[in-house]
């Protein structure tokens, strides 16, 4: 293992390298987007929209099927799914042609 005060063998601090090492800087890119305050806010702010839109539709439903959805584990794998969606989105690497 390389010694870090050494100055070899690595990516200088701030620095990312080619195989995108740890050190990079916080402002980094991620293959080849810059990730803002302003897309993490726009996540957010859809993630609440969506959220109490699927209230709103769940309270308009007929006593039954509200029964379904809020006495079955059905929220819970919708859940599970949009959350695998949406880390499956972000762990793709960006397409060049975008």
């Amino acid at each position: 293992m390389a010694d870090p005060s050494s100055g070899s063998g690595g990516a200088v601090s701030g620095e990312a390298s080619k195989s995108g090492s740890v050190d990079a800087p916080a402002n980094a890119s991620a293959g080849g987007r810059t990730i803002g305050l302003r897309e993490a806010l726009l996540v957010g702010e859809l993630v609440v929209v969506v959220v109490l839109l699927a209230g709103v539709v769940t309270y308009l439903l007929p006593g039954d099927a509200r029964d379904v959805v809020l006495r079955t584990p059905l929220l819970i794998v919708v859940l599970i799914g949009g959350t695998a969606g949406v880390l499956w989105r972000i762990s793709r690497p960006a397409r060049p042609d975008r």
